[in-house]
């Protein structure tokens, strides 16, 4: 993963009065997972579509594998892999006529065998519109990876899916990576983002205001976490327990639940206390603040 496949240096564009990316700079790695995120108007879209030849910088520098996405629009058409949230694909067009449109752009031969894997197989001959929005969003994988491209790039690619389609299509990424592609996700599900993404960066007004691992994200946060405990007879409730730095607990049903800044020693405490009242555990919990509140914490003007 120390080969750079993707580099964005002083990448900057502006539409007339507005700019909409300001300078922006990362690398992103063979077998990479980058999440590219932040809210509507950040510079997504036109850092995306930048990177996949729509549009021409304004300023710095784009490279895939080498390749100026703007300049040698050729070199880069079979890099690269997009899969659009929405496919613009004809509504009566077949998934087999979709594939064989696909594979002749690409010069390359159409992949039975995809579609069997993407559970396509059996759709070959049914029209786009008459497809669930999880067998479309399958087949935008397929046609985005159908010339084994380098660089996949994902655009929501589980938006409007229900969960076991969300899980299959998370396998499919995962295979993906393990393929040794390198994959941008573009994605507004924060959760699905903390769960794919090796690293992410957080863009907000065109600036990358925030990068690093999921968890290096987290753990910047300015929220405490969360310790949550039950135990058998709920020999901490109703005693005025008190557990070191950390906010005076509290019931949820039947767990007692505190906030602190450094969980360990409240751990600790709590089992202590447990094991002294000689009472059983049954479930401790320990939840760190999530992508999406250090997200909402940066984009709403907190710490970064």
């Amino acid at each position: 993963m120390n080969e750079t496949v993707i580099e964005v240096k002083d990448f900057r564009k502006v539409y007339r009065e507005v700019t909409a990316v300001d300078g922006i700079s990362f690398q992103v790695h063979r077998g990479e997972i980058f999440g590219l995120l932040g809210p509507n108007g950040a510079g997504k879209t036109t850092t995306l579509e930048s990177l996949e030849g729509l549009r021409i910088r304004g300023g710095g520098s784009l490279s895939i594998l080498g390749v100026d996405p703007s300049r040698q629009p050729a070199r880069l058409r079979n890099l690269i892999g997009v899969q659009l949230q929405t496919s613009g694909l004809p509504a009566n067009m077949t998934v087999a006529e979709a594939m064989g449109f696909f594979a002749a752009y690409h010069g390359v031969a159409p992949q039975p065998r995809l579609l069997e894997r993407l559970g396509l197989s059996e759709k070959k001959g049914t029209q786009y519109r008459d497809l669930s929005t999880g067998l479309q969003r399958r087949l935008a994988l397929a046609l985005a990876i159908l010339h084994n491209p380098a660089v996949v790039f994902l655009d929501e690619p589980t938006a409007g899916l229900d969960v076991p389609a969300r899980a299959a299509l998370h396998i499919l990424v995962r295979e993906l990576q393990s393929s040794g592609r390198t994959i941008i996700l573009a994605t507004h599900d924060m959760a699905e983002a903390e769960k794919l993404s090796d690293r992410v960066a957080i863009l907000l007004g065109g600036k990358i205001v925030a990068s690093g691992t999921p968890r290096e994200l987290t753990a910047a946060s300015g929220s405490l976490t969360k310790v949550s405990v039950r135990t058998e007879a709920a020999c901490l409730r109703g005693n005025g327990t008190y557990l070191p730095g950390a906010t005076p607990p509290s019931v949820e049903g039947e767990y007692l639940v505190c906030f602190s800044k450094d969980p360990g020693p409240v751990v600790s405490a709590l089992l202590a206390r447990i094991e002294s009242q000689g009472d059983r555990l049954i479930d401790l919990r320990v939840e760190r603040p999530s992508l999406e509140e250090r997200f909402l914490e940066i984009t709403r003007g907190g710490s970064r």
